[in-house]
């Protein structure tokens, strides 16, 4: 079982940026698809962004595109997620996670992702 920890959240104004990072340990993610979820109190975790195990392919929520970059490093076993044009609506609890099975494609649903991390607090004030 891999241990995911994600880092690099906090509290920002709307229109600026920051840079998650999700770092995983107790074994390699380099065959794993990975993705970021969030959750805002009262709210279900919903999908954020998702990119295969080589990191060409990626897929995105709609609230989010054009804004948030996910990307990988399987050479520090770490994915990250760029967050720029932060909006209010973009506070909550940022998950990062590994997808259950090897070698595939981006996913966008809880049930296919096996490993979470505890998770990191973005705010963004207005």
């Amino acid at each position: 079982q891999v241990q995911l920890v994600e880092s690099g959240g906090g509290e920002v104004q709307a229109g600026g940026s920051l840079r998650l990072s999700c770092a995983a340990s107790g074994r390699t993610i380099s065959l794993n698809a990975m993705g970021w979820f969030r959750q805002a109190p009262g709210k279900e975790r919903e999908f954020v962004a998702g990119l295969n195990f080589s990191g060409r392919s990626t897929n995105y929520a709609d609230s989010v595109k054009g804004r948030f970059t996910i990307s990988r490093d399987n050479a520090k076993n770490t994915v990250y997620l760029q967050m720029n044009n932060l909006k209010p609506e973009d506070t909550a609890v940022y998950h990062c996670a590994a997808v259950r099975s090897p070698l595939t494609g981006p996913r966008t649903t809880t049930e296919e992702y096996a490993d979470w991390g505890q998770g990191t607090q973005v705010t963004v004030s207005s």
